[in-house]
């Protein structure tokens, strides 16, 4: 367990309800086992890994169970209710009288201290309020603690509510290979419920009795380890030091308690748009306690850092061809209050919410309706955009309860061309992709693909394929729902309904696609477990940000100046959502391998349309547009600098002027045509 306070217990109180003790037979003796000698006592001892599915399902027995859904595997800290049929929780049978939960380590190890939780269902509160310890090597002979006044077995505090993890450390770590929990007390009216995590180090085998465990890690030489806000903020000043020509650090903005949102830019010029180079970013940290992802940018970072200047080829045509963010706290309230809580004790949500108690994958502005609306109504593309939506009136008010940090991130969309975004997040094993909001209202869940439904399964199968975790053979799911049978990949929407997302709001608002990653079953790792989650993703990380590069790109020029034009329209047949070109004329639009008819349009130009090949190829196929100025701009741009107008345009003036009088008299401009009169 990392160096961090020991929780202080919150007490839930429940009305008319009381704490039953049930008797129980007396421990028989302890039994002389090498496991009973007392041992210094080891703090550092790391979680064995049952959150985080080291330890497999078949290292768990028990008692007895209520059902296959409240079975002994799923005594893991912090699994979750999902269902009817699965509890989070191990819960034995109502008869069950001398009820246990038992681990096997799997080979011996010196058992340090557990930490439990209660039974996590939206149907009952269960929890365990005192237990018993006990240990063996070989499930026959068992031994517990005792207490050192009285001499009889040491019983436990166990849990006062279903959710907060509560840690007990033994003050005679034991050396075996089992471990087993009796509960002594839990709530009246309930049952013997708990989850469990247990803090062991594994010994080691020099005799090869037991099976060689895989070799965890990590080669790379980073800074393995959870770094708080200024922790973050001196590493990424070393990245920075290190590697001065491809690195930048900027801010865009504070929290609500104003600590900064720092990114750290990577590219080859730093600092500025490359007029054809496309923008990605990963952001993480938006709920404050999944810590994983925070870690993972922190190394992302100084990997590339390391690689570039060792001159490996493929980070080097990255940062030379890509202009890469990394937001790596976008909630830094959140994290904080997690942080001092401790990777095991921080429990399943506290932090998840900034300092305003705001969910921030909840408050963005809603796009989805207005837009879907339109399209019922038969307004959209015509009348109402099928991109770069506005921001609602209510959205902008000064009352607004938007937070800080979802305005500048909102700005930070906004200022930058970007192109391709993933969000990481923490809790599961799968990608989720847009739309995350059913289209018909109050549905829990629902398929709602977007018009780039194609792009978008692209580029999840891309990060899940590519996830050494994602893609473990027989790994069980995280808590009920299995993934793997799709990819580990799913329509958000079809998931489960989120209105305000980010997802949705970078597809509405802006040009960039994005989707959400959901790294571990550990939203919190202890330190330990970072170098194996890093190998886990090191490699689907940098596969992402590849993935800019499929599709076409181009610039969108002025026939007559080749000056590029901004926010002309990308339209691609058959996909009903448009993308529009950066500053300076340059765009990028993200598709699957194909043939397609595309259209680039700008307000007073002639637009024009082509066909563009997406090969399977590496590199995004060039598609380039010059397009001419209508005969009406060209001549509003004349009047306004005051040039004498040319005689073609003056004759093509001439017979709208002949239109107008045979209309009516409409169209006439007496005594000379002025900017005013074509506007």
């Amino acid at each position: 367990l990392s160096a961090k306070p020991v929780l202080q217990v919150k007490v839930r109180v429940v009305k008319k309800k009381k704490v039953v003790v049930k008797k129980r037979k007396k421990l028989g003796p302890t039994h002389p086992s090498p496991g009973n000698q007392e041992i210094t006592p080891e703090p550092g001892c790391p979680p064995l890994g049952l959150e985080s599915l080291r330890v497999s399902d078949e290292q768990f027995q028990a008692s007895s169970s209520q059902s296959y859904g409240l079975g002994a595997h799923r005594g893991r800290l912090n699994i979750q209710w999902m269902g009817d049929l699965f509890d989070g929780a191990w819960c034995p049978e109502p008869e069950d009288d001398w009820p246990w939960l038992q681990v096997d380590a799997g080979r011996l190890a010196r058992f340090t201290g557990v930490i439990t939780q209660g039974r996590n269902s939206i149907w009952r509160y269960d929890w365990v309020t005192s237990y018993k310890i006990q240990f063996s090597n070989d499930t026959l002979t068992w031994w517990g603690t005792k207490n050192r006044s009285s001499g009889l077995d040491e019983v436990f505090p166990g849990n006062s509510d279903p959710d907060t993890p509560v840690l007990v450390l033994l003050t005679q770590p034991q050396v075996a290979r089992y471990i087993r929990l009796l509960p002594q007390t839990w709530l009246q009216g309930g049952a013997a419920c708990l989850r469990l995590e247990v803090l062991a180090c594994l010994l080691p085998d020099p005799n090869g009795f037991f099976p060689r465990e895989p070799q965890l890690g990590s080669s790379d030489p980073l800074d393995f380890r959870h770094h708080d806000y200024k922790a973050m903020r001196k590493l990424m000043k070393k990245v920075n030091d290190q590697c001065p020509n491809i690195t930048r650090v900027y801010s865009i903005g504070k929290s609500h308690q104003g600590l900064k949102l720092y990114v750290m830019e990577m590219s080859d010029q730093p600092g500025e748009h490359e007029l054809g180079e496309p923008e990605v970013r990963y952001v993480a940290g938006m709920h404050g306690n999944e810590a994983l992802g925070r870690e993972l940018l922190l190394l992302l970072m100084q990997y590339l850092c390391l690689e570039f200047l060792r001159g490996n080829p493929r980070v080097t045509r990255l940062l030379t061809e890509t202009r890469i963010h990394l937001l790596p706290s976008m909630n830094p309230d959140g994290y904080e209050i997690a942080y001092r809580r401790g990777s095991e004790l921080v429990g399943w949500a506290e932090g998840r919410w900034t300092h305003q108690y705001i969910d921030l994958n909840h408050n963005f502005a809603d796009l989805n309706t207005p837009l879907w609306e339109a399209e019922d109504d038969g307004l959209v593309p015509h009348s109402f955009p099928n991109h770069h939506l506005p921001l609602p009136a209510y959205y902008t008010m000064p009352n607004a309860t938007v937070a800080p940090e979802t305005r500048a991130v909102i700005d930070w969309m906004q200022r930058i061309p970007f192109v391709l975004s993933a969000n990481l997040h923490g809790g599961e094993l799968v990608v989720s992709y847009p739309y995350d909001m059913t289209r018909t209202p109050w549905e829990a869940r629902e398929l709602t693909p977007t018009p780039d439904e194609p792009v978008f399964r692209w580029l999840s199968t891309v990060f899940a394929g590519t996830s050494r975790a994602m893609q473990e053979p027989g790994r069980r799911p995280c808590h009920s729902e299995d993934f793997s049978h799709h990819g580990h990949i799913i329509n958000g929407a079809e998931w489960h309904s989120v209105a305000g997302s980010m997802n949705d709001f970078s597809y509405l608002h802006t040009n960039c696609f994005e989707i959400t990653v959901e790294l571990s079953c550990d939203k919190f790792p202890h330190e330990s477990e970072l170098p194996q989650e890093w190998e886990n993703n090191k490699d689907a990380l940098i596969t992402y940000l590849e993935q800019v590069r499929v599709g076409i790109s181009g610039l969108v020029l002025d026939k007559d100046t080749e000056q590029g034009i901004p926010d002309a329209v990308i339209a691609v047949d058959g996909i009903n959502h448009d993308v529009t070109t950066a500053p300076g004329g340059d765009y990028w639009r993200m598709l699957t391998p194909g043939d397609y008819m595309v259209t680039a349009s700008a307000e007073g130009y002639h637009s024009a349309t082509k066909p563009c090949r997406v090969s399977f190829e590496e590199g995004p196929t060039l598609c380039h547009f010059r397009l001419s100025k209508t005969p009406k701009q060209r001549l509003r741009e004349l009047l306004a600098s005051g040039v004498k107008v040319p005689p073609d345009l003056r004759r093509r003036l001439d017979r709208l002027r002949g239109r107008g009088v045979r209309a009516g008299g409409a169209g006439r401009c007496p005594g000379g045509c002025h900017r005013q009169d074509l506007d």
